[in-house]
């Protein structure tokens, strides 16, 4: 087989994670991986984090592995809806949430926002950490960036005490954000993100459109989902320079691509929302 059945038109080699790239059939890591891909056909189910909306050809596809296969995300909003809540007080973060951020978000215009976090994993260089400042305050648009202490790494790393110094005038800039809260926030408008899975469903569940840059595992697959399957942002991977950086926001905040890639944002966004209410997908498989 060389494509994945149902992305024959969609996904690129460079779009699968590295270790489907490797150069040897018997490289150890590969070998594992099948080992444990092969293993999970034994399991009674399949618990997922998603809704049957947003995935349905290819969760039909695994139901002829699985019997058993239940799609109950947006997990983060199942939860909320089950709870009758609507806050994220109660979420759990590897750091300490900086809600400061949230205020200085409550006196910035509608959708005029720009969040930006790389997850809890991915690191930056010194340099690439230069190229996106240099894009995003190009770019005209304020931003909010979430700089973890050990995001950017190297002997000649940036200080990100330096970057936030640099960055006061047009961003803020915080260790760790509440991001489900942030994503919610009236005032954000777009999402600069490193296509983790968790961050990816919170978007589309936010409605809030993404520019993608991947890097390891799940990442460049979803990536390429985003912009070539749902067409909900632009994918950035492979490129890290200012000048990409700057039209990519320009482009989901300004151009003629916004009104389609919003149509697109707002729909899945409300499939997602339905999935988690009362008699949707996703409530339906908990409740069952």
């Amino acid at each position: 087989m060389t494509c994945i059945p149902g992305y024959e038109n969609v996904l690129r080699s460079r779009d699968l994670p590295s270790i489907c790239r490797v150069e040897k059939a018997d490289d150890s890591l590969l070998k594992f991986l099948m080992e444990e891909t092969s293993t999970m056909t034994r399991a009674s189910a399949l618990i997922l984090n998603t809704f049957y909306e947003l995935e349905a050809p290819m969760i039909s596809r695994l139901h002829s592995i699985f019997t058993k296969i239940y799609t109950i995300g947006p997990l983060h909003a199942l939860y909320k809806s089950l709870l009758l809540q609507s806050d994220s007080s109660n979420s759990i973060g590897l750091w300490k949430e900086d809600k400061s951020c949230v205020t200085w978000l409550d006196s910035q215009p509608l959708r005029s926002v720009i969040y930006v976090s790389f997850g809890s994993l991915v690191n930056l260089t010194r340099l690439q950490a230069l190229e996106f400042w240099h894009g995003l305050v190009n770019s005209g648009k304020p931003f909010l960036w979430v700089v973890r202490p050990d995001l950017i790494v190297g002997e000649s790393g940036i200080d990100p005490m330096e970057l936030e110094m640099l960055t006061m005038e047009r961003g803020f800039i915080i260790s760790w954000a509440p991001q489900e809260e942030v994503l919610a926030h009236p005032a954000v408008g777009r999402f600069l993100t490193h296509s983790g899975w968790n961050s990816t469903i919170e978007g589309i569940n936010a409605g809030v459109p993404t520019i993608c840059w991947p890097q390891i595992a799940d990442q460049p697959v979803n990536s390429r989902c985003v912009s070539e399957v749902w067409k909900i942002g632009f994918d950035m991977k492979d490129t890290c320079d200012r000048s990409t950086v700057e039209k990519l926001v320009r482009d989901l905040m300004d151009s003629n691509k916004r009104e389609k890639i919003m149509k697109s944002t707002d729909e899945f966004a409300r499939l997602a929302n339905d999935s988690v209410k009362q008699g949707g997908s996703s409530y339906i498989t908990w409740r069952n």
